[in-house]
């Protein structure tokens, strides 16, 4: 009548190795981001430490889809915040278009690359949206 299979050990409960995978390459990922050059760990901290803030249960990070203007104007005060910081470093000197357009596209990877690894790397190894 009705045939029942038994299942190997090792399959019955097969998402623990899923999880222990998705921990290797999270360490993975962290491990290539220290190798970061100098000023992209600048900014990469500074954009670790805004999405501290934004980093609360149906914040627009965890949104199924965020929002692209979103990302792009919290890029933008990002953006805004480095070129206070350069002000007070060395007052008088303003970072020339081409660098500004050059660490307008960094700052947008590595915002993108935060809220990703936010997104895949809570405490239990579930996806959060």
């Amino acid at each position: 009548m009705y045939n029942q299979k038994v299942l190997p050990f090792y399959m019955t409960y097969p998402l623990p190795l899923y999880y222990q995978e998705e921990d290797t390459v999270t360490r993975d990922l962290e491990y290539l981001q220290q190798m970061y050059p100098a000023e992209a760990k600048k900014y990469q901290r500074m954009i670790a430490g805004i999405l501290d803030k934004l980093d609360y249960e149906g914040s627009m990070i965890y949104d199924e889809y965020p929002d692209r203007w979103h990302m792009y104007r919290l890029s933008q005060e990002i953006m805004e915040r480095l070129r206070k910081q350069n002000e007070r470093e060395n007052p008088g000197t303003e970072i020339p278009k081409e660098k500004q357009e050059w660490m307008s596209d960094m700052v947008q990877i590595v915002l993108f690359y935060e809220v990703y690894k936010r997104r895949h790397g809570n405490r239990n190894g579930i996806l959060k949206f």
